[in-house]
């Protein structure tokens, strides 16, 4: 028989029949629960979470995909919008096989590059976006877009921003230094 990837079989699970597992390690801050929701509600459900079916007690356990499994419990407008189903790609793996899966998924995703992603943050900011839609979109808070931007330091990338005046000190500030 001929070797087939699981997510050629994705089906829909009603979520109250997915379980998480005990042993995953990845945590998600909330900012990027947050984003990822963002990313849910505006792109819909992008990719499967995989699990693993349990026969026996009819269910089926996460194996990666836990935050997305999150957003539609924490979500009323997810849950509703998706009719409570969530699609699942199954992996049959034993248990020592399903917690390396879970590990080497969380890992795989990686970090991002920050001078690719300032480079990002250039090329919308010079697209015309505000930081308030970087901000919303990417999932960024204002002192991260403004590292980045430094980061291309391109003055062009600051020009509407209102700078006050610099501080000048005075003579006895001045001896003071001294």
């Amino acid at each position: 028989m001929e070797y087939q990837s699981p997510v050629y079989n994705i089906t829909a699970v009603p979520i109250e029949k997915i379980k998480a597992n005990n042993y995953n390690p990845n945590s998600v801050a909330p900012p990027e629960m947050k984003l990822l929701y963002e990313s849910i509600r505006s792109d819909g459900y992008t990719m499967p979470i995989v699990c693993y079916y349990d026969k026996t007690s009819d269910i089926y356990i996460i194996v990666d995909g836990f935050h997305r499994y999150r957003v539609m419990l924490e979500h009323e407008d997810i849950y509703e919008r998706e009719k409570g189903m969530m699609p699942v790609s199954v992996i049959n793996k034993p248990i020592e096989q399903r917690m390396a899966s879970t590990i080497r998924h969380n890992r795989a995703r990686g970090t991002h590059n920050v001078e690719l992603m300032s480079n990002i943050v250039k090329e919308l900011h010079e697209l015309g976006r505000s930081d308030a839609w970087i901000s919303k979109h990417l999932g960024m808070d204002r002192d991260e877009i403004l590292r980045l931007k430094q980061i291309t330091g391109l003055a062009a990338l600051f020009k509407d921003l209102n700078f006050g005046k610099a501080w000048e000190p005075s003579e006895a500030e001045e001896e003071k230094l001294d």
